[in-house]
């Protein structure tokens, strides 16, 4: 197994660590407390568990170091205590609006924590008649807790009656112990024992590759998921480590504005699936196909406007703190869906037959895609083979008439630094990641093949892009499909390269200027590009850069990704609106981007706000463009 380093510090980090937990601090702590309180007191427990089965057993053999863990059990007791009075009251009181919507989700949260209470009442209420009793066990030296709360008992009480008190607590604190091992394979606290290898095990690398579709493989007769046997073993660890928190609803674009996709709800349907049709699924011979019905249909709740309503924005993922793999999931379910059924909304239809023909979902001539530079003078590889850089321009830089000018930003900062760079023009093809993420892997394969023949043809080292869709698909997925350039950067971070060495420099704003910065998914969650964007623009003179709340890994996605940017909105409040009423609360004179996708939707959603004379939406190249010096 490859990256054992790797896998062992994600497993320190976020399971003993409790990296991804603590970025909701109350939360966080609280489960801690429960986390490590529990790993001191089982120790405890299994230690008088074996006493009672091998006579005279005892860790005592441990020395001082026992004393020091019965003090730590002591204490241990009532930090579990007060998490588990905390998590209550949230749940009774506070109700987070993520946890709220399914009873039986609640219901088994609230009996896990009453199983949780009732052991640690019983554990405390054991060793405080212990200790009343002068028992041994009670080792009241090193119990000043469970000394403190004896003296509450009333001295007419004898101590061999007490003694029998204590392990009468003790006989319901084993209980609770075995009860609750029973419960948990039911319950979303299976994730107890199934989030630590669903961490070690999971995916290492970039975030933003998918995995690929062998179509010269004979033997395999689907493609995708259709039905719940069709996922593999990694995916169905990923629904059962899922520990229902909702961290992923909250943070989800499409669940916040109103949407059918509920990452939570997605993996616990398929969670039920697979447990209702396991023993069905078991018994089908090898090679046969297991009679259980569709992903999508009425039996599991999982509707097509769930399915087709994902972004792909990684959200979910990025606050999982099991680290569950949603997206992958959702793409494999539309692959199944267009590969084997043909089945897509009606507009998703209209972009594949446009990027068959024109290689652009806008069905625009191919050689129409250099138009742009006709007055920039701007060399292509085929005239400057040995260019130094590609600048791969992309669908969006080439034909969407408010993206050229970013292009053209781009294309001006470029040669005010002298950099060495051509475009492939009409050479250049769709690289074929919206099509992946649609699902139609087989027309994406086409492209992908069709746009690497290009690029080894010209042996191109160092690739610069616009688009962090496309960069994320040249830099992270093109490998798997046989080509993997020296360099692919993004042209914020180039940009904010050459601010730093001073091969370009930017003059000061005459009057200040607030500027609202938004990550684009694809360049932030995906590929951790956050602060140079935010330098490039700090480079200008009397700019006040302000965020907005949802920023950085926590980011709210444009609404464009996963294909999204070619379908209609038609289900609850549109997701560019959201993201730029957040925007127009900082109350900025320049909402900025670095991705022609987020660029047409913010643009879209000013307009609909009707804010369009006041506030400006521009790319990071445009903003720079303006100002060099």
């Amino acid at each position: 197994m490859k990256g054992i380093g790797e896998r062992i510090y994600l497993v320190l980090r976020n399971v003993i660590g409790h990296g991804k937990l603590l970025k909701d601090k109350s939360q966080g702590i609280a489960h801690a407390m429960i986390f490590f309180g529990f790993i001191i007191l089982t120790i405890g427990t299994g230690e008088h568990i074996i006493e009672g089965l091998v006579r005279g057993f005892s860790l005592k053999f441990l020395g001082s170091l026992y004393g020091y863990l019965t003090l730590a059990q002591d204490i241990a007791q009532w930090v579990v205590v007060a998490a588990v009075t905390w998590f209550m009251f949230r749940r009774v009181i506070l109700k987070p609006a993520r946890m709220q919507g399914n009873p039986a989700h609640h219901k088994d949260g609230m009996t896990v924590l009453y199983y949780t209470g009732a052991h640690m009442l019983a554990d405390i209420l054991t060793f405080t008649f212990l200790v009343y009793a002068n028992d041994p066990h009670g080792m009241a030296v090193w119990r000043p807790l469970s000394s403190e709360l004896a003296t509450l008992i009333p001295n007419s009480l004898n101590a061999e009656t007490a003694t029998s008190i204590g392990w009468f607590f003790w006989s319901i604190h084993v209980l609770t112990v075995f009860l609750f091992l029973g419960y948990i394979p039911k319950s979303k606290h299976l994730h107890v024992f199934t989030a630590g290898p669903n961490i070690f095990l999971s995916r290492l690398g970039a975030r933003g590759a998918l995995s690929t579709i062998n179509f010269e493989d004979e033997t395999q007769t689907t493609f995708g998921v259709g039905k719940v046997n069709e996922f593999t073993w990694k995916d169905i660890l990923d629904v059962f480590s899922c520990t229902a928190c909702g961290r992923c609803v909250e943070f989800c674009p499409t669940a916040t504005t109103g949407k059918p996709l509920k990452p939570m709800k997605l993996i616990l349907d398929i969670k039920e699936y697979a447990l209702a049709y396991s023993e069905k699924i078991a018994a089908t011979p090898e090679g046969q196909e297991a009679d259980v019905p569709k992903l999508i249909s009425e039996e599991t709740g999982i509707s097509m406007d769930t399915v087709w309503a994902c972004t792909t924005c990684a959200a979910c993922v990025e606050a999982c703190p099991v680290m569950i793999e949603h997206v992958d999931k959702i793409v494999d379910m539309r692959r199944s869906l267009v590969l084997m059924e043909g089945s897509m909304p009606a507009e998703l239809q209209t972009s594949f037959t446009n990027w068959e023909r024109q290689s652009n979902p806008w069905g625009m001539p191919q050689d129409s895609r250099d138009a742009w530079v006709q007055d920039l003078q701007v060399p292509r590889l085929a005239d400057n083979p040995k260019a130094e850089y590609l600048f791969y321009v992309g669908c969006a830089g080439s034909f969407n008439d408010r993206n050229k000018g970013i292009s053209t930003a781009f294309v001006k900062i470029l040669q005010k630094a002298g950099v060495d760079f051509a475009i492939l023009g009409k050479e250049e093809l769709c690289n074929g990641e919206t099509a992946r993420r649609a699902g139609n892997e087989y027309l994406a394969k086409m492209m992908v093949d069709a746009n690497i023949a290009v690029l080894k043809q010209y042996d191109v080292k160092k690739i610069l892009t616009t688009c962090p869709h496309c960069f994320n698909s040249l830099k992270n997925e093109y490998p798997e499909f046989g080509f993997k350039a020296e360099s692919v950067r993004h042209h914020s971070e180039f940009i904010n390269d050459l601010l730093k060495q001073g091969r370009i420099s930017v003059t000061q704003e005459a009057e200040s200027t607030r500027i609202a910065f938004h990550d684009s998914c694809y360049l932030g969650r995906y590929n951790e590009i956050y602060e140079e964007p935010r330098e490039a623009l700090r480079a200008i003179g009397n700019v006040e850069v302000v965020e907005m709340p949802r920023n950085r890994s926590k980011g709210m996605c444009c609404g464009a990704g996963g294909a999204r940017m070619w379908m209609e909105e038609t289900i609850g409040k549109r997701i560019n609106v959201e993201r730029v009423e957040e925007a127009l609360d900082q109350k900025p004179d320049v909402i900025a981007a670095g991705c022609p996708f987020c660029q047409v939707m913010l643009s879209d959603g000013v307009t609909e706000k009707k804010k369009e004379d006041n506030v400006a939406v521009k790319d990071l190249a445009e903003i720079i463009a303006d100002r060099l010096a």
